[in-house]
């Protein structure tokens, strides 16, 4: 069997445990019908999803290699392939209603993925990926570990996040140099934040891009009333101090004290 030959520069490292695979693919919550696969390579994951009658697959590969292959292997799912850059779709367009997110990720993009996942959390209802261990670790992570940051706080505040299993390197072609890690993420019921949204995101970027540093000279460069704040304990926390409601509360309080024109 003619196969697809990996590729550094778009981070392939092809799974080859088969038993791993199912694993993933039966980690897939219900109940939605519309399932993208991102980055199915040689459809190690796809042969099972095509198993399931509950799924409707639409595949998202950017490799033409791997395209050429799937076009071949899995002529029924021609129509459901798309070639194409998944953090360039617009996925309300491709999918209206709700949909789960699967795949083998590429490393040098997985982040990227789950930022894209983030500002698509009123669509997507869950998401299982395979991913650098490091970045799986930072995901699930809770405040007081050195992996808790940016990703941590914006992804907890709109899903349950679950670290599933650790996989090794030596299932995969090329073995990638570090190991591997399966997370499930499922939308929670929170529909909106007790805060400006778009305030959010920026006060928890600007807080872990100096983590070291402490609320009150991080945050020093987002424009509000800082001297009216900053007796307050919270702006002593360095970010790693806060769990997810802290930041809700923090972004709460900068929002209600304005710069004075």
């Amino acid at each position: 069997m003619t196969r697809v030959r990996p590729k550094k520069y778009l981070g392939q490292h092809f799974l080859n445990d088969l038993d791993i695979a199912r694993r993933i693919t039966e980690s897939l919550p219900t109940p939605p019908s519309h399932v993208i696969e991102v980055g199915p390579g040689m459809g190690v994951l796809t042969q099972f999803l095509i198993q399931r009658p509950d799924i409707n697959l639409r595949l998202v590969e950017i490799d033409a290699e791997s395209v050429t292959f799937l076009y071949n292997h899995y002529p029924q799912l021609k129509d459901q392939l798309i070639e194409g850059d998944f953090l360039k779709l617009d996925l309300k367009a491709l999918f209206p209603k709700q949909f789960s997110v699967i795949g083998n990720f590429p490393y040098n993009i997985s982040s990227q993925i789950f930022f894209k996942a983030y500002h698509n959390r009123h669509q997507i209802h869950s998401v299982v990926g395979m991913v650098q261990r490091e970045v799986g670790r930072r995901i699930a992570s809770g405040p007081g570990s050195k992996e808790y940051g940016i990703l941590s706080v914006l992804l907890q505040s709109f899903f349950n996040i679950e670290y599933l299993f650790t996989v090794d390197e030596g299932v995969f072609t090329p073995p990638p140099k570090v190991k591997s890690a399966v997370i499930r993420m499922v939308r929670n019921e929170v529909d909106q934040l007790p805060c400006d949204e778009d305030l959010f995101l920026r006060v928890v970027k600007a807080a872990f891009n100096q983590r070291r540093k402490m609320l009150r000279n991080s945050l020093s460069k987002i424009a509000f009333d800082l001297p009216a704040l900053t007796h307050l304990p919270i702006f002593n926390r360095r970010p790693e101090q806060m769990s997810v409601i802290d930041f809700q509360e923090l972004t709460k309080m900068i929002q209600m004290h304005p710069l004075c024109e």
